[in-house]
């Protein structure tokens, strides 16, 4: 995963990364540390995220209640 997928998988979540942090017990410092060190992003990372944007998907898909616009 590079940095620029990580980054797009947050946005699509409407995540900041201190908030994936947080979520996942990683030391705030570390999202830094892929970034600008070139430190590797561990392979969980984007298994991870790929759940949870899966998960976004289903929610969307089938517990939001369709729209009743235009059904006058």
């Amino acid at each position: 995963m590079t940095i620029e997928e990580l980054d797009a998988a947050l946005q699509s979540l409407g995540w900041k990364v201190s908030e994936f942090c947080r979520a996942t017990g990683l030391h705030r410092n570390t999202p830094s540390r892929w970034r600008n060190e070139g430190v590797e992003i561990p392979a969980w990372v984007p298994k991870h995220l790929g759940l949870l944007l899966e998960l976004q998907r289903l929610h969307a898909a089938y517990l939001v209640p369709p729209s009743t616009k235009g059904d006058d």
